[in-house]
């Protein structure tokens, strides 16, 4: 199978409001691309929009360089996996993949050595005999995975495939799903409110907000180097603390005031205003006993302890009276930390950024028709 490229030029999509709005977006042969963001922000409007279940307003849908915006869409080499499986439950597993491809004038061994090649892929061979109800939620979304994959598509569209499943088998699906993209080398549109799922399998992801792209980058790129608070906010857990600018310096770094402390940062723009916010991740806050001396260390009370397994997350309320979160790995040695400890928080240097933009993601309204 050989992987399609995705390009929208300009493309805008109105109902009642505007879904899309004027989206440029390049996705490369045989890429895993994931469009992330809340409910209303227009990322399944623009995958239906690809699919040609709807028509764009204006701008160009282009597949392999080629203008498909006014093309149906069973004539678009492209096939879309959505959150209901839609199986055929009086079908057995063979006849649901081998459905779509009773219309493609194939030979009967053909067809079948295909619809084999798809079970394959998904590990379902030994079930081509079972009738739907007879599997798990994991195993129908394998089903509709490779009913989806044995017509061969250029680019196969995913909308919350993993949506309907359980957390722990969500997560282990989206290993598989990554591995599966891998293996058949096709273009993987993947459309997900799950930051989660879109940092573990996504070659590149876009971040969307109110039918706008806000950024495009690799998801280690768009989490450690966010545009905005938007983005740090929807993106992982953040810190985001509204601090005002002391003075700037050279390249990146500059200072700022939080309460009664002052600052250092090493990546804030050139263009940050006067009133701003600071932003670190959790898993950069670093707790110290309480008397700490050194520059961006910051007073701070604990307020909440919350077990997590893995880590221990623990709420902090800073001398300036913001809430700031830490994330402490439980490596086995017994932690001292109790609600009302005080402490001083480290905020290094490194790991603060200063962004611009005021919204969080919470702020984004909610437009079901442009999900």
């Amino acid at each position: 199978m050989a992987g399609g490229s995705v390009e929208l030029v300009s493309l805008t999509k109105r109902f009642t409001e505007v879904a899309v709005d004027n989206i440029d977006l390049h996705v490369a042969s045989g890429e895993f691309f994931s469009l992330l963001g809340p409910s209303g922000c227009g990322k399944t409007t623009t995958l239906r929009l690809i699919a040609g279940f709807e028509q764009p307003t204006s701008g160009r849908i282009l597949l392999d360089g080629a203008d498909v915006s006014a093309v149906p869409p069973h004539r678009r080499n492209v096939n879309t996996v959505f959150q209901s499986y839609a199986l055929f439950p009086f079908l057995t597993v063979f006849d649901n993949v081998a459905f779509g491809l009773r219309n493609k004038n194939l030979a009967k061994a053909d067809q079948r050595k295909r619809v084999y090649e798809a079970l394959e892929l998904v590990h379902l061979r030994p079930f081509d005999q079972r009738r739907p109800s007879q599997l798990s939620g994991g195993q129908q979304q394998r089903v509709a995975l490779a009913r989806a994959l044995v017509l061969q598509p250029a680019v196969l569209l995913l909308d919350e495939p993993l949506g309907a499943l359980d957390a722990k088998l969500r997560r282990s699906l989206k290993v598989e799903l990554k591995t599966l993209q891998e293996r058949v080398g096709i273009t993987f549109l993947y459309v997900t409110h799950d930051q989660e799922e879109a940092l573990t399998m996504s070659d590149r992801l876009a971040v969307m907000r109110d039918g706008r792209i806000v950024q495009i980058g690799t998801p280690t790129d768009v989490y450690e180097e966010p545009a905005d608070t938007y983005v740090a906010d929807f993106l992982g857990t953040s810190n985001l603390m509204p601090v005002d600018l002391v003075s700037r310096g050279p390249g990146a770094r500059c200072e700022v005031r939080l309460g009664d402390c002052v600052l250092t940062v090493e990546h804030a723009g050139v263009n940050t205003p006067d009133h701003a916010h600071a932003v670190i991740r959790p898993e950069r806050v670093r707790i110290e006993e309480f008397g700490s001396v050194g520059a961006n260390r910051v007073p701070a009370m604990v307020e909440r302890l919350v077990y997590l397994g893995s880590s221990t997350q623990v709420f902090l309320r800073l001398a300036a009276g913001t809430d700031v979160q830490a994330l402490l790995p439980n490596d086995g040695d017994p932690s001292t930390l109790v609600q009302g400890t005080p402490v001083h928080a480290y905020l290094a240097p490194d790991a603060l950024r200063v962004l611009p933009g005021g919204a969080m993601a919470t702020d984004a309204p909610d437009l079901p028709q442009a999900s």
